[in-house]
């Protein structure tokens, strides 16, 4: 296993890695995202993101535009169902915490403080596999991202509780949100330990902004299991938090770990642009 002080030289892309975390979040070094990609760099990112789950790249000046580029070098765009976007950056998703908050007000429900862990799109039949979220206003301090490395855990499970789990579905409920914006998707279920396509890993994948529920048990039993899925997420020792600063890019695999956005910054108007990545069929499209 890789220490923290550890540097990687991807020597034939130019790329320098150095992990923040023994098993997830990297931050890469020798790169201008404003550029388009050769082959050799492309292939370079995508190997380092299969191992290390979460890259980040520092002192970039990239704006949208640009950063629906590189997020294509890794496949299809999708524009999210609730995107404020403008017409010529359709793909890119506007976090903007005022308005999350006036969202969460109108749906009518909220979570318990630090248990929104969750995935991208998880509510969908097919989700897509990757995230690009880039700083676009940023509290002085506060406002860190918290990745979590969903194989680690899972394999730090007790056995019974992997037993209990495994075979198990869930589901992710988007609908109230869906509605708000004048569109519908039926409510699906996906397995909660799910085995990563490309690695192979297996990886515990339950998304707790969006009410989930473990079918075929009674809800006592569901809550339990969950409680246990959510305790995994929240171990410090399986996550990598990251601080933010202006010209920062994040670039996720959003099969292999779930994250949670830190709300520490007041009534600040924190914004983050995100760009989501699909390379599988996107079934019943909206």
């Amino acid at each position: 296993m890789a220490s923290t002080a550890s540097t990687f030289d991807v020597s034939n892309a130019g790329l320098v890695i150095r992990p923040v975390q023994p098993t997830i979040g990297a931050e890469v070094e020798g790169i201008d995202l404003a550029k388009p990609l050769t082959d050799e760099l492309r292939q370079a990112i995508r190997a380092a993101l299969l191992k290390w789950k979460v890259l980040f790249f520092r002192d970039q000046s990239i704006d949208d535009a640009q950063q629906a580029a590189f997020a294509a070098n890794f496949g299809p765009l999708y524009t999210h169902p609730t995107t404020r976007h403008d017409a010529a950056n359709k793909e890119v998703h506007a976090i903007a915490a005022r308005e999350d908050r006036e969202y969460e007000k109108k749906l009518g429900y909220k979570l318990r403080p630090g248990e929104a862990y969750h995935t991208d799109t998880s509510w969908r039949l097919v989700s897509t596999w990757g995230a690009v979220l880039r700083d676009v206003n940023l509290p002085e301090v506060g406002g860190d991202t918290i990745w979590v490395d969903a194989h680690l855990a899972y394999e730090t499970l007790p056995e019974d509780l992997k037993a209990r789990l495994e075979g198990k579905h869930v589901t992710h409920n988007f609908v109230p949100a869906l509605e708000l914006s004048g569109h519908e998707y039926p409510i699906v279920a996906h397995n909660i330990v799910r085995t990563h396509r490309e690695t192979g890993e297996k990886i515990l994948w339950v998304n707790f902004s969006q009410q989930p529920q473990i079918l075929g048990l009674e809800l006592s039993e569901s809550h339990e299991l969950l409680e246990e899925v959510l305790r995994q997420y929240k171990r410090p020792d399986l996550q990598a938090r990251f601080s933010w600063r202006p010209g920062t890019v994040a670039f996720w695999d959003n099969r292999a770990t779930v994250h949670f956005a830190v709300r520490n910054y007041g009534d600040f108007p924190r914004e983050l642009h995100r760009i989501l990545i699909a390379d599988e069929p996107l079934w019943t499209d909206l």
